[in-house]
């Protein structure tokens, strides 16, 4: 067998589960099991297969995980965000490309000290700390298994300017920022319903929302912010498409100043910034 053979019976196999995206993702799983980047598997395509029995096994469970619904990230354990590869669990909301448009404009000021609230795998402060020499970070997170997967992103990015401490949104934090940052559970408990079972089974619960109305987070930032935040500092959130105007409406009743809304590349409301007189 070829690694070609391998590859074609990998993508047959998920395109007979309904799997979308069949192609893509069966060579990220060949690439990751063989131990070369995806972007070299068109060169080694007629190379023998080689493997052992125990990477055939892997190679085969994968596909399973992968035709019941798991995500490539969750079977792989990594997941690309920004500019950098973020090692993931289940313990950890999957990084996605929505949020690099908050990435994006946190990062059009510059800034000293950033909180992440909610950090989860790290991702947002890992992400704007290596764009930003100098500063320092502080994520938070109320789950330690989330604080670990954070911390051990940290150490494989080198990113050394950044602490990890447990706290229920602002609960342990202490000193002041000219940025915080967050992406919380924001999807309102009816909405649960029809979440793509993907997210649904493989993020964990608490990342995804509040058992209420999606807005209990963004209510406790637009209350709590400003006695961390430095005059003039900033505060980006994520928010789901639906609620932006909801939020605008609550920072400004907060005493936040220049509210303003920026849409994702899909032309959807999602983030909301304000800053501290």
């Amino acid at each position: 067998m070829t690694i070609r053979q391998r590859l074609e019976h990998a993508i047959a196999s998920l395109k007979s589960a309904g799997v979308i995206n069949a192609e893509r993702d069966a060579r990220i799983l060949l690439a990751h099991v063989h131990g070369c980047d995806v972007g070299r598997i068109s060169l080694i395509l007629s190379d023998p297969d080689d493997w052992t029995q125990a990477q055939s096994d892997q190679f085969e469970n994968s596909l399973i995980q992968r035709q019941q619904g798991k995500p490539v990230s969750k079977i792989i354990g990594r997941k690309s965000f920004w500019k950098a590869d973020f090692w993931v669990t289940e313990d950890v909301l999957d990084p996605r490309p929505d949020t690099e448009t908050l990435v994006e404009l946190a990062l059009q000021t510059p800034f000293r000290r950033v909180l992440d609230l909610g950090t989860g795998s790290g991702c947002i402060v890992i992400s704007l700390l290596l764009d930003q020499p100098g500063a320092t970070g502080l994520g938070v997170d109320v789950s330690d298994a989330a604080l670990a997967v954070a911390q051990e992103n940290a150490r494989r990015l080198d990113c050394k300017g950044v602490n990890f401490q447990r706290s229920d949104w602002f609960s342990a934090v202490s000193g002041t920022f000219d940025l915080i940052v967050s992406n919380p559970p924001y999807i309102a408990a009816p909405e649960m319903r029809d979440l793509d079972p993907t997210v649904a089974l493989y993020d964990p619960v608490i990342s995804l929302t509040d058992h209420g109305d999606g807005l209990t987070a963004y209510r406790v930032i637009a209350q709590n912010c400003q006695k961390f935040l430095e005059p003039g500092g900033r505060v980006l959130v994520e928010i789901g498409p639906t609620q932006g105007a909801a939020v605008m409406e609550m920072f400004r009743q907060a005493g936040l100043q220049g509210v303003s809304i920026t849409r994702d590349l899909d032309g959807r409301d999602r983030v909301v910034c304000g800053k501290a007189p």
